[in-house]
């Protein structure tokens, strides 16, 4: 793997030891919370751990119904780098949406699982959509999705949902590395296979989100500074061989 310029300049002016957010083993530490089911209930076993790989499986499915899935670390954090190696693999279930072909997502600075609604689809978060391309068309990784969020970009507000990055398109069932370097509510950027492809400031609650509005009645503050991180299942069969997190000081 060829490490991007800031992860190394963050590693050598770093103390903490990166952390191994998966095991390799089984999903200790992890909690899955599904469309229309209850938190913890990992439905049709669709998170697992096959051969030291973290899968988003579809064997058990016979068709998809709108039960969106995210898998959830139990711990919150502010300041960090983020490395993953994941590539999509097999075949869509069948009903999955159209845009759902090959594509997962990390939820960065998201909202507490505990406080999704029972039928929320997705949690307030900044999604790191990912994206596999279908063989001959352009269609970048890397990019930025927004649920229940905006976001800062050249000191303009971004209302957009989904923006793409920069990135290569990557065909096949290839391992793909992602690194995202997040400084609480200032700057956060995205790295695919060692080259800078995205980057963004200042995430927010979309105050006209129902979803947003939720947590702001709550008391959460507009300016996002920190939350939990999530895979996606959205009816893609995904892998993930590597999940790590190394601790930056603010």
């Amino acid at each position: 793997m060829v490490s991007s310029a800031f992860t190394q300049s963050f590693a050598q002016n770093n103390s903490s030891p990166w952390i191994s957010l998966f095991n390799g083993q089984d999903l200790s530490g992890w909690v899955a919370k599904f469309t229309g089911h209850r938190l913890g209930e990992n439905y049709l076993n669709t998170f697992r751990v096959e051969n030291g790989t973290l899968v988003v499986a579809y064997d058990n499915w016979s068709e998809f119904n709108g039960e969106f899935g995210h898998l959830f670390y139990e711990q919150s954090f502010s300041h960090y780098l983020l490395r993953v190696e994941y590539r999509f693999v097999g075949e869509q279930v069948a009903n999955g949406p159209g845009w759902a072909y090959r594509n997962n997502g990390l939820m960065l600075h998201s909202q507490s699982p505990a406080s999704m609604t029972l039928n929320q689809e997705f949690p307030a978060s900044i999604e790191v959509q990912l994206l596999g391309g279908n063989g001959s068309d352009d269609r970048s990784t890397a990019n930025v999705c927004s649920p229940g969020t905006h976001y800062e970009r050249e000191g303009n507000l971004i209302t957009q949902h989904c923006v793409n990055s920069s990135s290569n398109t990557f065909h096949g069932d290839q391992w793909v590395t992602l690194e995202v370097e997040v400084s609480g509510n200032n700057l956060i950027r995205h790295s695919v296979n060692g080259e800078l492809v995205f980057e963004y400031a200042k995430p927010q609650l979309d105050e006209n989100d129902p979803d947003a509005q939720n947590l702001i009645g709550q008391g959460q503050t507009i300016a996002i500074s920190e939350g939990y991180i999530s895979l996606q299942a959205e009816s893609h069969p995904t892998e993930f061989r590597k999940i790590e997190l190394l601790p930056l000081t603010p």
